[in-house]
């Protein structure tokens, strides 16, 4: 599940190198993903209304799913 939300982010982004994700087990079969992307790239893994990150929360429930889990990703905002 972050190999996915990892080759995604990094597809979309100007720079690639500062792409960070981090996966989180909550407890049981739960889930939770953090996309880093840089400052300037936000705007690109949020797009217009926030469709691309519904998108790519999507596809980490749908592959979730598929393993019997589940999944939350979090894009988190740059320091």
């Amino acid at each position: 599940m972050r190999d996915l939300v990892e080759y995604i982010a990094r597809a979309l982004v100007d720079d690639p190198s500062q792409v960070e994700v981090r996966q989180e087990r909550l407890g049981g079969n739960r889930v939770r993903v953090e996309l880093h992307v840089s400052k300037q790239d936000m705007g690109r893994v949020i797009g217009k209304n926030g469709r691309v990150a519904n998108a790519m929360r999507v596809l980490l429930r749908v592959a979730a799913a598929r393993e019997g889990k589940q999944a939350t990703l979090d894009v988190v905002d740059p320091r």
